[in-house]
């Protein structure tokens, strides 16, 4: 059974860091396209982030450009985002996606989805 379990998250202040992880298990994800998205309260997902399957591309939504960064370790079948500078508006459920079948990294159609972290920004 293929799965995707996201970790790391929690309650921070504003301008605090978390570090989210994505552990994949049941096949490998290294030949795949993996990101980053998220659901706040009342609003639609929204991507994040996304990383090409060796690292060598990498996409951010431009709300979270420069604060977080997306990498991944092949070996160990996981991929992280760095979250810096967190602010309230950063608050949500932040999903893992892999696999991407159809459309562009953004907005497009992944095969496999983990069932969220929580991420809290106060203020």
């Amino acid at each position: 059974q293929v799965q995707l379990v996201e970790s790391g998250g929690g309650l921070v202040q504003a301008g605090g860091s978390l570090r989210l992880s994505c552990a994949a298990s049941g096949r490998t994800f290294a030949n795949d396209a993996m990101g980053w998205f998220r659901q706040a309260p009342g609003k639609e997902r929204e991507f994040v982030a996304a990383i090409t399957w060796n690292g060598g591309r990498t996409f951010y939504a431009d709300s979270v450009k420069g604060r977080f960064t997306i990498s991944r370790d092949n070996a160990k079948n996981t991929m992280y985002l760095q979250m810096n500078s967190l602010k309230p508006g950063d608050t949500a459920v932040y999903s893992c996606a892999a696999d991407l079948r159809v459309g562009d990294y953004r907005t497009g159609t992944y095969a496999y989805w983990g069932q969220g972290t929580q991420v809290t920004v106060s203020s």
